[in-house]
């Protein structure tokens, strides 16, 4: 994954090849595909200045669990034991 930032001071909405698009909201940074940047699309915003490319995206290579937050079970509950419905 490619890291890419907003550098306006307004929201945008990035195209993106297959008819999908990024929403990215002023300073804010999100990730593409690496074959996403070479985009004709993608290519001009960056020319225009309004998006910036970097490199890999750190949490993207974090190790097996990336960029996953999940929330972890309390103690003493176990979720595997839990009833639902009508008792």
């Amino acid at each position: 994954m490619t890291a890419i930032s907003n550098k306006t001071q307004r929201p945008l909405s990035i195209p993106l090849p297959g008819g999908k698009s990024l929403h990215l909201g002023p300073g804010k940074t999100g990730q593409i595909a690496a074959k996403a940047v070479e985009d004709p699309q993608v290519k001009k915003l960056v020319e225009s200045g309004e998006i910036e490319v970097g490199g890999e995206d750190p949490r993207s290579t974090a190790g097996p669990r990336g960029g996953k937050r999940g929330r972890t079970p309390m103690f003493g509950q176990n979720p595997s034991n839990r009833r639902s419905g009508d008792r």
